[in-house]
């Protein structure tokens, strides 16, 4: 699936496409260089299904729990400064990914083999024009 966000004010309506087409999928990890919009899509995303919380990259808390719509818990990671992929056990990871619930995963590739394989791999990519395209 890909789904093409030429400006800022798509995005809602990508976010909205994007949760059309999640199906039964609970595990999400989004790759793209810095900037390329992983944190504003996840937080668009995060909006449509009813959060209401603030959202922003838990980049030095590694993760941050908002509650759904329905008050289900969406666990959203930034492994941005993991250092040694086992770190992500010291956080209790298989907790998080085992619970049924939502996880949306920054900066998955820093993790490794501790990536679950059911794990849906979403690329997010700046264009020359500024537009970005989301493919999964």
């Amino acid at each position: 699936m890909i789904i093409q966000i030429d400006s800022l004010e798509q995005i809602g309506e990508a976010a909205q496409q994007f949760i059309n087409e999640m199906g039964d999928n609970r595990l999400f990890a989004f790759y793209g260089k810095m900037g390329a919009g992983k944190t504003t899509f996840i937080k668009a995303v995060c909006e449509h299904l009813g959060v209401t919380d603030v959202i922003n990259s838990p980049t030095f808390a590694i993760v941050n729990e908002y509650l759904d719509g329905e008050e289900q818990p969406i666990y959203h990671f930034d492994f941005y400064r993991i250092k040694k992929p086992a770190e992500v056990m010291d956080i209790g990871f298989e907790d998080y990914i085992g619970s049924d619930c939502l996880c949306f995963m920054e900066w998955p590739e820093l993790i490794g083999e501790y990536l679950p394989d059911e794990t849906v791999k979403v690329s997010i990519k700046e264009l020359d024009n500024g537009s970005r395209v989301v493919e999964f």
